[in-house]
């Protein structure tokens, strides 16, 4: 039912792989991009929230249309426009967030409001040779999206008006500057939050040790005009190394990251805060992998303002698919996690286990367990099954409980 529900809300349009990221183009990309496409997809996705802080469950039914063109090339010089209409269909008791759905602040949060938007529109400029030129609203995705990211998982996607120039001259090295003067947010232009006025400067240098290792330094200066929202100034430092080797009939992967982060501009706190991440995954055979890691950001137990920030990623992927940790506690946060994946016939199986405390002073958070299945129909549709549990073991926290049916179709 669901399915037909999808269709006919026609609330999805093409998921194009179109964006500025720290990764160089496949031949394959640079050959699409020297003619003329059309994208169209639908994403349909119901959200059930249970959260011991509300008396009331959240039930989310919303459908998303994307539709995109990119034009052929011409003397170097292309263009691309991306446009968006999320709907709610049938169920709408939830609280969608940033000021869109005042009346439902009695539901816990589903961050999918309603309405149009025109999610990228740029120009891209290719004639000088080895270098690619982009000015417009557009998708920005810095390596695993950890501090720079799209927000995809949310049906009103985040970018970016900026300016972005990528190196693409070497296969060993690939240099991305982007230059934000403004943040899309995912609550839309109707929302008085929807869009945060920057003077941002990201700097990412992604280098190829050789064929199975990388280094990327980076560097991301965030400067927040606004001051309501000045506390998310910062200057992020930063350096990740990740890579595998063969270990028996398998392959072991390893991403070791550290940065060191400071306030900046008119950020009213003093701070330095770190952040670290050692992460494991090992595949003894192929479609099955075991990973275990730690992924801490500071904070100080005894401050309420020095805690790492990461205003621009896509949380959603990191720390518990509950998003309990949106915003970075005071005392900050060390996420301790093993993960299991595995093919169960046509289904790709995902099961993760958080253990939250915080970095500074040791206090307990919870736990978290979250698990996933997802299969393909052909070249063109899916279907997504996901739930998360959170157990709080700190009055700071609420126990919740998240599930998640989501059908797509892309064209």
């Amino acid at each position: 039912m669901h399915c037909s529900i999808s269709l006919a809300a026609a609330a999805l349009l093409a998921g194009a792989a179109t964006s500025i990221s720290a990764a160089p183009a496949s031949n394959s990309e640079a050959e699409a991009r020297d003619t003329a496409r059309v994208g169209i997809a639908i994403r349909y996705r119901f959200e059930h929230v249970e959260q011991d802080n509300f008396a009331r469950d959240a039930n989310a039914s919303t459908a998303r249309l994307r539709m995109n063109y990119r034009s052929r090339s011409w003397n170097g010089w292309s263009a691309f426009g991306e446009f968006d209409a999320v709907g709610e269909v049938f169920a709408s008791d939830f609280n969608s967030g940033g000021g869109t759905s005042p009346g439902r602040t009695a539901y816990p949060l589903v961050a999918d409001p309603k309405g149009p938007d025109l999610n990228q529109l740029f120009v891209d400029y290719k004639g000088y040779e080895g270098w690619l030129g982009r000015i417009g609203r557009q998708r920005l995705l810095m390596d695993n999206q950890r501090f720079i990211g799209g927000v995809g998982w949310r049906q009103n996607e985040q970018t970016y008006d900026a300016l972005s120039l990528v190196s693409t001259g070497s296969k060993h090295a690939t240099l991305t500057y982007s230059y934000v003067a403004a943040v899309r947010r995912i609550f839309g232009d109707s929302s008085p939050v929807g869009k945060s006025d920057t003077d941002a400067h990201l700097f990412n240098l992604r280098l190829a040790l050789n064929e199975r290792w990388r280094l990327v330094p980076y560097y991301y200066y965030l400067d927040y005009e606004d001051l309501a929202e000045a506390a998310s100034s910062t200057a992020t430092l930063g350096v990740r190394v990740s890579g595998e080797f063969n270990l028996g009939a398998g392959k072991l992967a390893l991403t070791a990251e550290t940065a060191r982060q400071s306030d900046v501009a008119q950020n009213p706190a003093d701070f330095d805060a770190s952040y670290y991440l050692l992460d494991t995954n090992w595949t003894p055979v192929e479609r099955l992998s075991l990973g275990l890691g730690l992924e801490s950001l500071g904070g100080s137990a005894s401050r309420s303002d020095a805690a790492f920030r990461t205003p621009l990623a896509t949380l959603h992927a990191f720390q518990g698919w509950a998003d309990q940790f949106v915003a970075t506690p005071a005392a900050g946060v060390n996420d301790r996690y093993v993960s299991l994946k595995f093919a169960a016939g046509e289904w790709d199986i995902t099961g993760v286990f958080h253990d939250f405390v915080g970095e500074s002073g040791g206090e307990r958070y919870g736990q978290e367990f979250d698990v996933s299945g997802a299969r393909k129909f052909g070249r063109h549709y899916g279907i997504l099954l996901k739930a998360a549990l959170f157990e709080a073991d700190s009055p700071t926290f609420t126990d919740t409980s998240k599930v998640w049916l989501q059908l797509s179709a892309d064209f």
